[in-house]
């Protein structure tokens, strides 16, 4: 007896063994009380750290590549749609950034991503696939952490004082468009240290290579630091990032991710 061809195909597809990610995703939802962390709404995902929640990812998938790259790109997601959300409500109530504070923002992750790929060139892949996905997750705190400067927060009066609900923006920072994340208030002395701390081994990374790419690397880093306005909290952030991407993987990383 002879089968259809398209009876054959479907039977070598049946023959095939189930993958190793299913046969795993399988076992875990006969587990009682568990969840698909994929399946999570971005609410939940956001209460847990890039590193825990990609940590999550990994574990039930069969590749660590692949499960870092979709656990990237899934908290990614949820984190745009959160400073999307912010903005859309800050133009809602015409307390966002001015014109010139979104250029400026514009300008300042311009020249961030300038210096990311040359930062980056060079890096041998798969390292280089995985640390450009980090860095792509990294630079959106600084958007978030730019409209969340312009987040009315409400404060609790004294006794016999009326409440107000004053802006972490100050005027003048609106006015001028300038970078920041905070009230503009002084540094207090554990993050001056914490930036010195920064800026050290900022250097350190630069001095290891060759003068060549040491000085091509600080003057695309000048573009990101020199010429934006930026706060004790947000000049730190960019240090940390830089750090990030200079320092080798065989090294245990100096900071911590982000969020």
């Amino acid at each position: 007896m002879r089968f259809p061809a398209i009876f054959l195909v479907l039977l070598l597809i049946a023959s095939r063994p189930v993958s190793t990610q299913t046969q795993t995703q399988r076992k875990r939802a006969q587990q009682a009380g568990y969840v698909d962390p994929f399946g999570l709404p971005c609410a939940k995902i956001l209460e847990l750290s890039s590193s825990e929640y990609i940590a999550q990812i990994v574990a039930i998938d069969d590749s660590t590549l692949d499960g870092t790259l979709r656990g990237i790109n899934k908290y990614g997601a949820c984190y745009d749609a959160r400073t999307d959300a912010l903005a859309a409500s800050l133009a809602r109530s015409r307390k966002g950034p001015t014109k010139a504070a979104r250029a400026d923002l514009a300008s300042f992750e311009s020249a961030l991503k300038n210096f990311t790929a040359k930062a980056l060139a060079g890096t041998p892949r798969p390292t280089a696939i995985e640390r450009e996905a980090y860095a792509n997750l990294y630079e959106k705190q600084f958007q978030y952490k730019f409209y969340q400067q312009y987040e009315p927060k409400t404060v609790k009066p004294r006794a016999g004082q009326k409440e107000t609900l004053p802006t972490n923006a100050t005027a003048s920072d609106k006015k001028s468009g300038a970078v920041s994340s905070s009230s503009g208030s002084q540094p207090s002395a554990s993050d001056t240290d914490e930036t010195t701390k920064a800026k050290n081994r900022f250097g350190e990374l630069l001095g290891a290579l060759p003068d060549e790419r040491l000085h091509e690397l600080h003057a695309a880093f000048g573009e990101v630091i020199g010429l934006h306005t930026l706060d004790n909290v947000m000049r730190l952030a960019v240090y940390r990032y830089a750090i990030f991407l200079l320092e080798p993987t065989t090294e245990r990383p100096s900071y911590a991710p982000p969020f």
